[in-house]
Parts: structure tokens; C-alpha cells; sequence
């Protein structure tokens, strides 16, 4: 019975000790992007998916990865260069139809996000960040199916979200990475 009560007391501070870094991520994900968790999670109060649709983040992902393997910058464009486009495009409409509200697509066929578990052998720097949400914020400039309303909230949630893997990399180079519980393989960036 005792080992029992060792044993839930250390995965209870294992827990614990995961939910402080995350914070942590999140503290820092909140300072470097200039984005207040209450302003990055807004995309939570209404359900973007059936506002949107499935088809305008297909368009999304589609006009973002066109832009990122025409990238004039080589450094940027290298990031992707073992992955798919079309991977990488199903990747993140999946990823975004689900945690917008829709359907778990992307679970169903790659299980848990883990964002910074499959973003892992990327280099998620600050430059890397603030390229990439170049990117998305002109792929969200010419994506007309979605409003003003709804381009702000996304953007504010990519924006976080983006430092937030920022701060996840940041660990990997401390070798202090937070522990997922699921799996990943054949990574490619969302």
C-alpha cells in the first residue's frame, strides 16, 4: 500500500512540475509575442470551424505553405525541405480545423499535436517565428472567407502559439524538454 501512495506522490509532483514549465511557456510565449493568453485563447469563444468551414482553412494552409516553399530566403525555406508540401498542408488544416472547433482530424491521423514534441527538430527560433508569421499573416490577408473578427483572433493565437515554440526549442537547447506522453513520428511542421 505504501509504494502505492510513493508512487501516485511522484506522479503527482512529476504533474506538477509539468504544468509549472508549461506556464513557464506560456509566460514567455506571452512576453515574446506581445499576445495575452486571454487574447491568444479568444479563438475559443466562438467555433471558427463552423463560422468558417473546412474548406477556408484547406485555402489557409494552402496559400501559407505556398508562400513558405517560395520563401526567397533559403535559411527559412531549408526548414521545410524534408517535408511534403501536400503533408505539410494537411498537417495544418487538420491541426487548425480541429483546435478551432472542428472535428479532430488531425489526431484521428498523427494522435496528440505535442506542437513542441513534433516540432522538435526544427530550428524554432525568434527569427524563425517572426518569418513564419509573415507568412501567415499575408496567406490570412488573401484568404477573403474569413473576417476581420476572426483574422485577429487567429493571429493573435498564432502569434503565441508560434513563441510558445520558441520557448519549447529554448528548452531543447537546455535539454530541459517537457515530457509528452504520446509518441510522435514522421515529424513535419504544422
Amino acid at each position: 500500500m505504501r509504494s502505492k501512495s510513493i508512487s501516485v506522490s511522484l506522479r503527482s509532483e512529476t504533474e506538477r512540475e509539468r504544468v509549472k514549465k508549461m506556464q513557464s511557456l506560456q509566460a514567455k510565449a506571452s512576453e515574446w509575442s506581445g499576445v495575452k493568453q486571454d487574447d491568444a485563447f479568444a479563438i475559443d469563444d466562438t467555433n471558427l470551424f463552423q463560422k468558417l468551414g473546412l474548406q477556408t482553412f484547406i485555402n489557409l494552409s494552402t496559400n501559407f505553405y505556398t508562400r513558405v516553399y517560395d520563401d526567397e530566403e533559403e535559411w527559412f525555406r531549408s526548414i521545410f525541405a524534408n517535408s511534403k508540401k501536400e503533408d505539410a498542408i494537411q498537417n495544418q488544416y487538420e491541426f487548425f480545423a480541429q483546435r478551432m472547433g472542428g472535428p479532430p482530424l488531425y489526431s484521428q491521423r498523427r494522435g496528440h499535436p505535442a506542437l513542441i514534441a513534433r516540432h522538435r527538430p526544427f530550428p524554432v527560433t525568434h527569427r524563425a517565428a517572426e518569418r513564419w508569421l509573415h507568412h501567415m499573416q499575408q496567406a490570412l490577408d488573401g484568404t477573403t472567407d474569413i473576417d476581420a473578427d476572426s483574422k485577429i483572433r487567429m493571429m493573435n493565437f498564432f502569434r503565441h502559439t508560434a513563441f510558445f515554440l520558441v520557448a519549447g526549442d529554448e528548452l531543447k537547447s537546455q535539454n530541459q524538454q517537457p515530457q509528452c506522453k504520446h509518441g510522435t513520428s514522421n515529424q513535419t511542421p504544422v
